[in-house]
């Protein structure tokens, strides 16, 4: 952990939050006029990120009581900023800005199997020893055996077995797992590699998670790793082979995770039932080494701050906030949201779209900001860019009125799959993500700090985009899908 005490942390947590309710930290305060309101200040994105990604906030583990907290800090500036609360109603009825998600899920009493084949030739490895389980979605699962080529889709309920050089990286491994369930796969069977091996023993170490009732069904399916041989076994049977993922079901496990919502109703009688979304999650990985998230301790240090991931983002939610509170009541109506445990599988956006506040047709285009707090360097100085540009027109249209917008230049790592704007864009909704994440090395690191940071850009980053949101909530453009780009 750092040098500073647990005593010593909370200290400076309390005397934040006191600072905070009584108007201290009142990062809207500029002094002046409203239109003076209106310039994002470098010292306003840093007031917001020290305490975002301070060390008392322990990184802000996905689900836990600081988590919580930076909802609370989100829901004291949106009302500082004249936002309405659109989250959850208090004991007395009274609307609040949280938005509770219950994840009481189901558990495996004991570590699930994978068997391969009919009896006696039937084979049966173990989660945590020849198979690692990374996502399942029921206790028990059955389908035939389809090595799947290239230019193959699955066959409903199969059990696809993916070459070995398919994609290695985990969190791209996960979206085109999410793609073939979508197309009908029960499962996902893939080759280990070394970054799979480096997480087997950790990961092993605990049994998989199935998914709360809260949760969206549109993950529903297993991702299963194999090590060399349980590979090489299946790999040389016959399409068509029996399969069955299982284990013991355990008592039900509870626990929570928390949106923070509020509201700026549209003033057009027209256009205010049309909803533009800005969001990000708020949530990180915590403290290093805890349920064996990626986070690794480096130096003595244990926080993941989690200050480009994503405090970066809440803090350009809140500023945009702030903008248009100050100014005149925007024609469409925007609900601004950050997050929870999008770091555990987006429950947090599931969620909100599983219990929306208006129908969901009405939502028109989603901006998610996540990591645009240092720039990257495949793009021009002071560029920022938009995941899946070229699957709608609202990049391109925001482009016009200045935003500094450009493809996402980083196509191979499917960013546009890998946020919570991809929730909301596969229900319809014209969704994606804004960042400048130049795949720096700090990224889910305790390195993710303050200090590597670039304010300045961040601040820049956040102004580009002042202008174009205000002529989006106030046009009467609405977004479209590229034919054949909506996922």
């Amino acid at each position: 952990m750092k040098r500073e005490s647990n005593r010593r942390a909370w200290f400076r947590l309390s005397l934040a939050l006191a600072l905070l309710t009584s108007g201290g930290l009142r990062a809207g305060a500029q002094g002046g006029s409203a239109a003076g309101a209106q310039a994002v200040l470098e010292r306003n994105v840093r007031a917001h990120e020290e305490f975002l990604a301070s060390d008392a906030m322990q990184g802000r583990g996905s689900g836990t009581l600081f988590e919580l907290l930076a909802g609370q800090y989100v829901a004291a500036q949106l009302r500082q900023f004249g936002v309405e609360p659109a989250g959850d109603a208090d004991a007395t009825g009274q609307k609040t800005y949280i938005q509770i998600v219950d994840l009481t899920r189901p558990t495996f009493a004991n570590a699930p199997t994978l068997t391969f084949g009919t009896g006696a030739a039937a084979q049966k490895w173990t989660h945590g020893q020849e198979i690692l389980i990374a996502r399942v979605s029921a206790v028990r699962a059955t389908g035939a055996l389809q090595k799947l080529g290239a230019s193959q889709s699955p066959q409903p309920g199969a059990f696809v077995l993916l070459g070995a050089d398919a994609v290695t990286d985990p969190r791209q491994l996960t979206a085109l797992a999410r793609t073939l369930w979508q197309k009908g796969a029960a499962a996902v069977l893939v080759a280990e590699t070394p970054v799979w091996r480096q997480r087997w023993a950790a990961g092993g170490a605990r049994l998989p998670q199935l998914p709360a009732a809260s949760e969206s069904a549109g993950d529903a399916g297993a991702l299963v790793v194999l090590n060399s041989d349980a590979y090489k076994t299946i790999q040389q049977a016959s399409d068509g082979t029996p399969l069955t993922l299982e284990g013991a079901p355990g008592a039900e496990q509870r626990s929570y995770t928390y949106n923070a919502v509020g509201v700026l109703r549209g003033s057009d009688p027209k256009l205010a039932s049309e909803v533009v979304l800005l969001t990000a999650h708020m949530d990180h990985l915590g403290v290093a080494g805890v349920e064996g998230n990626q986070c690794r301790a480096a130096n003595g240090d244990t926080i993941c701050n989690g200050a480009d991931d994503d405090a970066s983002g809440v803090v350009a939610v809140l500023e945009l906030a702030r903008v248009l509170g100050a100014g005149r009541r925007p024609k469409r109506t925007v609900y601004f949201v950050t997050f929870g445990s999008e770091e555990r599988g987006g429950f947090g956006a599931q969620y909100f779209l599983a219990h929306p506040p208006v129908p969901i047709n009405q939502m028109i285009a989603n901006l998610e900001f996540e990591m645009i707090g240092r720039p990257d360097p495949k793009v021009e100085q002071g560029t920022l860019w938009l995941t899946g540009y070229e699957r709608s027109n609202l990049g391109a249209e925001l482009a016009k009125q200045g935003a500094r917008l450009v493809a996402d230049p980083h196509p191979e790592q499917n960013f546009f799959q890998r946020s919570d704007n991809y929730a909301l864009a596969r229900r319809g909704v014209v969704a994606h993500t804004v960042s400048s994440f130049g795949l720096h090395p700090e990224y889910h690191q305790p390195g993710d700090d303050l200090a590597h940071l670039d304010i300045a850009h961040m601040t820049r980053a956040i102004n580009s985009m002042v202008q174009p949101v205000i002529w989006l909530v106030n046009s009467d453009f609405k977004p479209a899908w590229v034919e054949g780009k909506k996922p």
